[in-house]
């Protein structure tokens, strides 16, 4: 919690005083366009369906546990640290961060594992020890991904260019040499390493953006320099505290937020009028049995919810006709989701990642013929290695994920079939089983994101980043053919993570100033690089 006190010092105009707008969905994406609008002046109310703000950055609390169910990779620390700086604050004034050494552990099921050192020579050398060369390699390869990374953040992700006519910029036509990059990411490094463990460990980290080394351009190269170069972290309190740090900051900022109060219905004024909308919420309070409709009128709306749940079931019927489009896209995958309170040690790594020596099956069963996988790489959290707040004294908080296809039949016969296949994979080439010592244990799967979050196909990211969903190529801030709706979150630009759901908040809002007065209203961001 702050201790900070409730005004935020600012010179900033308030090009927004006046406006009403409501926010729908309090994920990363929802409380950063909520912190930016009321920071521009607008009154600002914020709805969230579920009992707390995060989305599907949510977290469980029992028996002394503290287990976050999603994302648990903290990633991009800059980009956090400029999000609270914009608003006078630093991460430090709301949650303590731990530098992780080994950033990671990946298990082979051949009997095979390596520990990621933090440091430059120890993960040359373990590249060395399975190439010859590949120490050396390694440092242009990084050399590599940190270029397209910084062409990739200063000339596309923190300027917003959600429209193909954002792109018509001469940074963009300083960006050529990004070109080769557009082919395929395991074609691109492949150039660079031969061993198969070594180009798996390049790209494992496109799961996070929802691909595969098969369908994603190699302009995500940029996500090795993300950990190997920036490094690895956790915030004491798990993913959770700094949803907690967002809400605190939204609140001193004078955004409402209304928890439990999902939005039924979002129903623009006809004929166009001011107020623009009517928001229809529900809400059921302390000891009732039935919710009680609730409505209201804003300027605009900006929804952190997927955007075609909003055309589909939030919309008057036929006020945006998509179905097409929508039924064409590349959804990200889905996941088997394990929350585990165990009793006694684990004896794995903070980051575990268990991969078959031949993961492409794995992917062509998320991708190109959909099924559960019958040799699957999967992903284990151990919070509780680094975080005495995860797990009691004794015990240990357990958090298991396995990548499947969106879409899946997951009838509780076949996820409890798919559960004992994990474990004993995990008995089996982890050495770990920890069945009988389990406190307590929560799943979650396609059917429980389509239900609880209105995820097209159950996906538990969103869109994948293929070419064609790529940049401005994503779906567009501005909804189509309704004036003062916005988009903001995973399924638009910049795209998946929550490091991008932050600045998708900064352009969403940049879009509304721009909107409601005819210019943007935030400075220029100051370049990470001075790249020409």
């Amino acid at each position: 919690m702050s201790t900070q006190p409730d005004a935020i010092p600012s010179d900033a105009d308030e090009p927004l005083a006046g406006e009403s707008i409501a926010v729908v969905g309090a994920g990363f994406g929802g409380l950063s366009a909520a912190c930016y609008l009321a920071d521009a002046g607008a009154d600002v109310t914020l709805f969230e369906r579920n009992d707390h703000p995060g989305g599907y950055a949510g977290r469980i609390e029992r028996d002394g546990f503290r287990i976050d169910t999603g994302p648990s990779w903290y990633l991009m620390p800059e980009v956090f640290d400029r999000f609270f700086e914009r608003f006078g604050r630093s991460t430090d004034d709301y949650y303590e961060l731990t530098e992780l050494d080994p950033l990671y552990e990946v298990v082979w099921k051949d009997g095979d594992r390596a520990s990621m050192p933090a440091d430059r020579e120890g993960q040359k050398a373990l590249f060395e020890s399975y190439e010859s060369g590949a120490g050396d390699v390694l440092d242009d390869y990084l050399a590599d991904a940190a270029e397209a990374y910084e062409l990739g953040m200063d000339r596309f992700v923190y300027p917003s260019r959600s429209r193909l006519r954002d792109m018509i910029d001469a940074d963009v036509f300083r960006s050529g040499r990004a070109l080769p990059k557009l082919r395929g990411m395991d074609d691109y490094v492949g150039d660079y390493f031969d061993s198969e463990k070594l180009r798996q460990i390049a790209e494992y980290k496109l799961v996070f953006l929802g691909g595969s080394p098969y369908n994603t351009p190699a302009i995500y190269t940029l996500m090795s320099h993300v950990d190997m170069n920036l490094g690895v972290y956790h915030p004491t309190g798990g993913i959770a505290s700094v949803v907690d740090a967002m809400a605190d900051l939204a609140e001193e900022l004078g955004v409402a937020i209304r928890t439990s109060e999902p939005v039924t219905a979002i129903e623009p004024s006809v004929p166009a009028a001011a107020p623009k909308f009517t928001v229809e919420t529900e809400r059921r309070e302390i000891g009732e049995s039935t919710a009680a409709t609730r409505s209201a009128r804003f300027d605009r709306v900006v929804a952190n919810a997927p955007p075609p749940h909003v055309e589909r079931d939030l919309l008057p019927a036929g006020t945006v006709d998509r179905e097409s489009y929508w039924d064409s896209r590349t959804y990200a995958p889905s996941a088997y989701l394990s929350y585990i309170g165990v009793e006694g040690d684990v004896d794995l790594e903070h980051h575990t990642l268990v991969f078959p020596t031949d993961w492409r099956p794995h992917f062509d069963a998320i991708f190109d013929e959909p099924g559960w996988p019958d040799d699957p790489a999967y992903y284990v959290h151990v919070p509780s290695k680094t975080d005495p707040e995860a797990a009691p004294a004794g015990h240990e908080a357990v958090f298991l994920l396995v990548p499947l296809a969106a879409g899946l039949d997951d009838d509780p016969e076949t996820r409890e079939r798919f559960r004992e296949l994990v474990f004993d994979d995990l008995a089996e080439h982890a050495g770990v089983d920890f069945r009988d010592r389990i406190v307590f244990e929560e799943t979650a799967c396609v059917s429980d994101f389509r239900r609880r979050f209105n995820a097209p196909r159950g996906t538990a990211l969103a869109l994948s980043h293929t070419l064609g969903q790529t940049g401005p190529l994503r779906p567009a801030h501005r909804a189509p053919g309704v004036d003062g709706l916005y988009y903001v979150g995973a399924y638009t630009n910049p795209g998946i993570g929550m490091p991008m759901c932050l600045l998708s908040g900064e352009h969403v809002a940049d879009a509304v100033i721009e909107d409601a007065t005819g210019s943007g209203a935030f400075p220029s961001v100051v370049p990470t690089s001075t790249l020409r």
